[in-house]
């Protein structure tokens, strides 16, 4: 039987592939042939992460800016898979959200996938390539105190679904929606809001899910090579869960 799941010939393109999910999405794509573009406004990082991967190399890209989405695409000759996995949290009630707040996670998580989908959608189409968007299970179910959080991922569910439908044929359009992924992005949450109790905050999101642990990050990025792969090729608008039995309880 032929090896499944290879990206052989591909390149793919990660944004916020610097860290967590998106590194672990980069590694794992590297490892199945593709060449990966590791984009991230932490170019330095992005830099880091490249060198350990063959055919990888940096990209710097501010997903808020226009220009910057523009100028970083435009030098590309070609693509295969977007990966549109760049984001940000943030811990409050729309009560506690600031005007400031929403329109940040807007930018980033909204107008962010916009910009990079918008850029890339000549070279997908001219390769007949595919999308993986990385939502979350916020974009499914209230999380408590995550207003805007949930707000911009049920944004992306509903991106990727209308995608799909209008480039059907085309180009596949399909998102990831992890439960609480063990990651930089997490470890950053509980530096912030609980300081001084993170094990008994991390025991808590471990029993959240019904499996009673953490997602790891190359769970999610083994999902997306899924997607991204020639035997998804049935598969669009489609919304993957992989979140511990979360939103099945």
């Amino acid at each position: 039987m032929a090896e499944l799941f290879k990206l052989s010939g591909s390149q793919a393109l990660v944004t916020g592939g610097a860290s967590g999910i998106g590194e672990a999405t980069a590694r794992v794509f590297a490892n199945a042939g593709a060449e990966v573009l590791i984009a991230d406004i932490d170019f330095e990082r992005a830099r880091r992460v490249a060198d350990e991967l063959p055919g990888a190399r940096p990209l710097h890209v501010d997903l808020t800016s226009e220009t910057s989405v523009r100028e970083a695409f435009g030098g590309l000759d070609r693509l295969d898979v977007l990966v549109n996995n760049a984001g940000i949290g943030l811990v409050g009630s729309i009560e506690e959200t600031t005007s400031e707040d929403f329109d940040r996670l807007m930018a980033v998580n909204v107008r962010g996938v916009f910009l990079a989908t918008r850029a890339a959608l000549p070279l997908l189409k001219a390769s007949h390539g595919n999308i993986v968007n990385i939502g979350s299970v916020a974009g499914l179910v209230a999380v408590k105190r995550r207003f805007a959080y949930c707000a911009t991922k049920g944004a992306v569910v509903a991106m990727t679904r209308q995608l799909a439908i209008d480039y059907a044929g085309e180009i596949r359009v399909n998102c990831v929606c992890p439960g609480t992924v063990d990651t930089p992005f997490v470890e950053a949450y509980l530096e912030k809001y609980h300081k001084h109790e993170k094990e008994e905050m991390r025991r808590q999101l471990d029993a959240r899910h019904p499996v009673g642990r953490l997602g790891r990050p190359e769970e999610i990025a083994a999902m997306a090579l899924y997607l991204a792969s020639a035997e998804a090729g049935f598969v669009t608008g489609s919304i993957m869960t992989i979140d511990g039995g979360w939103t099945a309880a």
